[in-house]
């Protein structure tokens, strides 16, 4: 099952990813090359938000999902045509002007522009999805309930880190109990010291992330997360404009960046939230994030044990428990 983790070639060409870049491939394939895919990060995000959720088993008929900044990306019709009710959400028509968003389009200027390149059928397109306009700032409180939540870098354009940090924290409000939340969003690769923290675009580091992964686990979400930057020559090109084929990586300002998939559950009680997550658990996630070769040794161990005790147990034997 896929964890939080950043944008890498392998992911995006695994069968899984392109089987979803398949199905939207009209909202970026438009002249029908027919290719696989391009080595392109957006494409990475848009498979990693609908894998996310697919492996967490909430993109079925009747799934209420809410989408954040979404502007013209197909991820709304995609959901829509697996029968879920969709909320997409997005800034001001003034908001989007000023940005830029409307000239360079970007911006959701209707419902329709949602369903722009006809991945879902348009009658149950408009019977399913909806249009809100939202400041994610400012979080309208009827907007709860969701099964999941998503965005495609957005919460980097929130005007600084600490304003993208709160605005993944206060998103969980508007999910279910056990609901799932998957925003994508801009990686500094290059610095864990200095980035860009205030502006239009923010480049978070990765003590940033776990800033907001540590507060998440304090409220008993789950998340864990791979930092692996991948090792392939797509992997560690950096892409300059006027920009090449391979855009996996790119220079903004005098920095390197990348996509960053974040995949949260919601506490599935209200205990879990009260109190957080249980001293196993919190070893885990710490586990996974600093010492992921030891992580991988104590499951490459347990399996063996796991192995060992199903032999002894079918041989008479019982096995000792596990230290």
């Amino acid at each position: 099952m896929l964890s939080s983790s950043l944008c890498t070639e392998a992911s995006l060409r695994s069968p899984k990813f392109l089987r979803w870049l398949d199905l939207i491939r009209p909202a970026w394939d438009e002249s029908g090359t027919g290719e696989p895919t391009y080595v392109h990060r957006k494409l990475w995000e848009w498979a990693f938000i609908a894998e996310a959720l697919h492996e967490r088993g909430v993109l079925r008929e009747g799934s209420r999902g809410i989408g954040f900044g979404v502007g013209t990306e197909p991820l709304s019709a995609l959901f829509a045509s697996l029968g879920c009710e969709i909320v997409a959400t997005d800034v001001a028509v003034e908001v989007a002007v000023a940005n830029g968003w409307v000239s360079s389009g970007q911006h959701a200027l209707s419902v329709e522009t949602l369903n722009k390149f006809g991945i879902c059928d348009r009658a149950d397109f408009i019977r399913r999805t909806s249009l809100e306009v939202v400041d994610m700032n400012r979080i309208p409180s009827h907007l709860t309930g969701f099964d999941f939540a998503w965005s495609s870098c957005a919460f980097e354009h929130l005007g600084s880190i600490e304003l993208g940090q709160s605005f993944i924290l206060n998103q969980m409000r508007c999910l279910r109990p056990g609901g799932v939340a998957v925003h994508t969003t801009e990686f500094n690769v290059s610095s864990n010291d200095e980035t860009m923290d205030v502006g239009q675009t923010v480049l978070f580091r990765r003590r940033d992330v776990d800033w907001i992964i540590d507060h998440l686990l304090a409220r008993g979400h789950l998340v864990e997360i791979d930092y692996d930057p991948g090792e392939s020559p797509a992997d560690r090109h950096v892409d300059v404009p006027p920009w090449s084929g391979v855009h996996l990586k790119l220079a903004i300002d005098k920095y390197v960046a990348t996509s960053l998939g974040l995949i949260v559950e919601k506490a599935t009680s209200p205990a879990r939230a009260r109190f957080g997550l249980g001293a196993r658990e919190l070893l885990r996630y710490r586990l996974a994030r600093d010492h992921p070769s030891t992580l991988g040794k104590v499951r490459a161990l347990r399996d063996d044990f796991t192995r060992v005790s199903r032999l002894l147990t079918a041989d008479g034997r019982r096995p000792s428990k596990l230290p």
